[in-house]
């Protein structure tokens, strides 16, 4: 029988453990990146958004990352909830219980969004074929993104909370629909995200069990 083409990259679709593994072995792309991948998963939004993320878009105190219409890809202002363990993911790359005021958040020089990306996932990818060789299947970052919102309908998310979570623009969103349809969907995409991490949070528990005997 002939082994079956991988599928399109969109139409990559990340398993559970393929996700863990990524985020497990994050930090080998480097002090900065692992970070960067996990709140890739952590928050679903778009690589450029995540690396260009400031500290002035985000509330510590109301657990919240507001992204300006300068910064997205649709042109509208975003907010985006900051999870559990998002927010322990900014805290420890802050190293301090007061979060800076201002300034780039992933950055090597303190003063420009971190680049690089191509560098930095061979990195990762380099460390998981040495410690994991054939469990992570090629991917993209942008995968990631369409495997948060997969994992969203697993979850039993409505899909208009997925889309708002996205931040992306569809037909129930345009015409005299997105005209006079202005709910934010705050409380639903702070709910969802939550149930994401305790999502996350149980499969890293199950997975640390199974990974002890590979």
């Amino acid at each position: 029988m002939r082994v079956p083409a991988p599928p399109k990259s969109r139409d990559r679709v990340l398993s559970d453990n393929e996700l863990l593994i990524i985020a497990a072995y994050a930090d080998h792309a480097g002090p900065v990146w692992g970070p960067f991948f996990r709140l890739l998963i952590l928050t679903g939004q778009r690589r450029t958004e995540v690396a260009g993320m400031r500290w002035e878009e985000l509330d510590q105190d109301q657990h919240r990352w507001l992204l300006p219409p300068e910064r997205v890809k649709n042109g509208r202002s975003h907010i985006v909830p900051l999870n559990r363990i998002a927010m322990g993911e900014l805290a420890a790359l802050a190293g301090t219980d007061q979060w800076p005021r201002s300034g780039f958040v992933f950055t090597h020089s303190g003063n420009a969004a971190v680049s690089g990306f191509s560098k930095a996932k061979r990195r990762l990818d380099g460390a998981i074929d040495r410690s994991q060789p054939g469990r992570v299947q090629a991917w993209r970052p942008h995968d990631l993104r369409r495997t948060v919102a997969t994992n969203m309908q697993k979850l039993g998310v409505r899909f208009e909370v997925t889309e708002a979570i996205l931040n992306h623009v569809s037909t129930t969103q345009a015409g005299v629909a997105g005209v006079y349809m202005r709910h934010d969907w705050a409380d639903e995409k702070r709910e969802a995200l939550e149930r994401w991490a305790d999502w996350l949070a149980e499969r890293v528990d199950e997975f640390e069990i199974s990974s002890t005997g590979s």
